[in-house]
């Protein structure tokens, strides 16, 4: 066939409406999760240009900081920078390959038109792996995010613990019946960046 979309109608087309809907939610939070590493380096590259010219304002110390890059580039950033010794860096990198499978082979379950039944949950099982290492490095950056926005506030411990499961959740809501069951995952912590 040459066309992506067929005069013929899928076998499937509620599971294949919901393989996509969780696609599109897992996408949202790879968005997301990229969004966030680049900030938390930002404000990092900012804090450093601080340290190093007191005197700088704050036009002069946006203005030293390095170009947004892609996610890779940002996470050697983040490695590099001296917050990044307490970042779990395996987390977030297994974060970045969930990030781009999801980006570049979320959808990619062949012709629609005979995408069957057992190739979509296939599918749907390799995307929640996938979601649950994002979900992982997502709420590692979000503790760090988190401990930049409110200093003084103390990380929502039963938010952190809670997390992966909401992230399974949401992103599968109309799957969860049809897949098997997953391990539990263990929170990711990480000490509060305003100390």
């Amino acid at each position: 066939m040459s066309w992506s979309l067929s005069r013929f109608a899928p076998p499937d087309p509620e599971l294949l409406d919901a393989l996509f809907l969780a696609v599109g939610r897992a996408l949202h939070l790879a968005n997301a999760y990229e969004d966030k590493c680049q900030y938390v380096l930002r404000i990092g590259n900012m804090i450093t240009a601080q340290q190093a010219d007191p005197l700088l304002t704050l036009d002069e110390m946006i203005a030293a900081a390095p170009a947004d890059k892609m996610l890779g580039g940002t996470l050697h950033g983040l490695a590099s920078h001296p917050m990044g010794v307490t970042m779990d860096m395996d987390t977030l990198h297994k974060a970045r390959e969930a990030r781009n499978f999801i980006a570049h082979e979320g959808a990619s379950i062949g012709y629609i038109w005979s995408a069957r039944r057992e190739t979509i949950i296939e599918h749907a099982v390799k995307l929640r792996a996938a979601v649950a290492d994002l979900a992982a490095g997502d709420n590692l950056i979000s503790q760090w995010c988190h401990g930049l926005e409110e200093p003084h506030a103390s990380h929502p411990t039963d938010w952190i613990a809670a997390y992966p499961t909401v992230v399974d959740a949401w992103v599968f809501a109309n799957l969860l019946v049809l897949l098997p069951e997953r391990a539990d995952q263990h929170p990711t912590t990480v000490s509060d960046p305003s100390e």
